[in-house]
C-alpha cells in the first residue's frame, strides 16, 4: 500500500524530520504570536504538499499518512487531522496558485485573521477579488466567524456600493467615494417575515423591532436617532421615517421607506427632510446629511434622473425581504384551515 512504502522512503521521511523540526519552531513561537506563526507554518506546509504532489512519487495517500504521522508526534494539535491537511493545500491553492497582482498583498493581510476565518473564506468565496474584499473587512471591522459567515451568503461583495445616488455631484472628496461605499443595494431585510398587504408602517415597525439585525445590515458606523422623528418647518409638522448618524461619515443619514417601486416624487420629498434636519440638527463638524431611499423596486434611469437635479446627496437603493416558499412547495403544505380541522378532529 502507499502509506506503508512512505514509511520505508528515505526523502518522506528527511522531509516529515523537517516539517516536525519546524511544527515545534512555530509552538516555541506561538506564545508571541499564535495566529501569524500558525498560518506561516500552514502555508509552508500546503507549499509544502502541492510541491511533493508534483515531484515526488508518492501517491494519493500523501495526505493521510502526512496526517497520522504529525497527529501522532504532536497528539494535542487538532490541526493536522485529514480534513483541516486539506483545507491548508486548498487554502494554498487558493492564494499562490493564481497569478494575479492581489497575491502578494492578499497572503500578508490572510495571515491577520484566525484560521476559521481563512477556510469559511476559501469556502465561500469564488474569486481571489472576492476573497480579498473580505479578509479587509474582516481585519476593519473585527468580524466573528459567524458574521463573516453571514455577510458572505447575504453577498454583501455584490452589494456594497451599489446603490444609485448623486454624491459625486453633491459631496465633496473624499466623503463623496466613503458615502458611496457605505450604501448598498439591494438590503437584505431576510429577518423579517411580513403579510403581503404590509405598508411602510409596518415595515419601518418591523425594522425597529430588530433594530441589531438591522443595524447589522446597515453597515458599521450608523447609531440609530429615532423613528417617526419630529421636525418642525414653519406651521407645520413632518415625521421622518427613520433619521440616523454616523460615526465615520460624520452625518446625519435620513432613511424614508416606501413599499412600492421608485417615484421621483420621493426624492423631492427626501430632499425637504434633508433640508430641514441640516438646518435643525446639523452641528458644527458634522458633515452635510445623507438621504436614502429605500423601495421595494425601482427603474435604474427613472432614478437616475430623478437625482440628477437635486442638490442635497440622496441614494436610492431596494429592499428585499425574507425569501418566501417556492409556489410547488407552499401547494404542497397544509393551509390553516386544514391544520384547524385536524385539529379539532383529534380533540373530539
Amino acid at each position: 500500500m502507499v502509506k506503508s512504502r512512505l514509511i520505508l522512503d528515505k526523502a518522506y521521511k528527511i522531509w516529515l524530520s523537517d516539517i516536525k523540526a519546524r511544527v515545534r519552531n512555530a509552538q516555541i513561537k506561538a506564545a508571541v504570536s499564535v495566529n501569524t506563526q500558525l498560518l506561516e507554518l500552514y502555508w509552508s506546509i500546503g507549499a509544502d504538499i502541492v510541491a511533493k504532489q508534483k515531484k515526488a512519487k508518492w501517491g494519493d495517500g500523501l495526505i493521510d499518512q502526512l496526517s497520522q504521522d504529525l497527529s501522532t508526534e504532536f497528539p494535542a494539535m487538532k490541526g493536522f487531522s485529514r480534513r483541516n491537511m486539506m483545507y491548508i493545500q486548498k487554502w494554498y491553492l487558493f492564494y499562490a496558485g493564481k497569478k494575479n497582482e492581489l497575491v502578494q498583498q492578499a497572503v500578508a493581510l490572510i495571515m491577520q485573521i484566525p484560521w476559521g476565518h481563512n477556510i469559511v473564506i476559501i469556502s465561500q468565496c469564488k474569486n481571489l477579488d472576492e476573497a480579498f474584499y473580505y479578509v479587509k473587512k474582516t481585519i476593519l471591522h473585527n468580524w466573528s466567524r459567524s458574521l463573516l459567515t453571514h455577510q458572505i451568503e447575504s453577498r454583501l461583495y455584490k452589494r456594497e456600493g451599489k446603490a444609485i445616488s448623486n454624491f459625486v455631484l453633491t459631496l465633496p472628496k473624499p466623503q463623496s467615494d466613503l458615502a458611496h461605499e457605505t450604501l448598498k443595494d439591494p438590503y437584505v431585510f431576510d429577518f423579517l417575515s411580513m403579510a403581503d398587504d404590509y405598508n411602510e408602517r409596518d415595515l419601518e415597525k418591523g425594522l425597529v423591532d430588530h433594530l441589531t439585525k438591522f443595524l447589522l445590515e446597515l453597515g458599521a458606523g450608523f447609531a440609530f436617532i429615532g423613528q417617526q422623528f419630529h421636525i418642525q418647518v414653519g406651521s407645520q409638522e413632518f415625521y421622518i421615517d427613520l433619521l440616523f448618524y454616523h460615526a465615520q461619515l460624520h452625518c446625519y443619514v435620513v432613511i424614508e421607506l416606501k413599499t412600492k417601486s421608485f417615484e421621483p416624487s420621493f426624492a423631492g420629498q427626501l430632499n425637504f427632510y434633508i433640508k430641514a434636519v441640516d438646518m435643525q440638527l446639523r452641528k458644527p463638524g458634522d458633515q452635510p446629511t445623507i438621504g436614502l431611499l429605500l423601495c421595494k423596486n425601482k427603474d435604474k434611469l427613472v432614478a437616475e434622473y430623478a437625482l440628477s437635479d437635486i442638490h442635497k446627496p440622496i441614494g436610492v437603493s431596494e429592499y428585499k425581504l425574507s425569501h418566501s416558499l417556492p409556489k410547488n412547495l407552499k401547494l404542497s403544505l397544509p393551509t390553516i384551515k386544514q391544520i384547524e380541522k385536524e385539529l379539532s378532529k383529534s380533540i373530539k
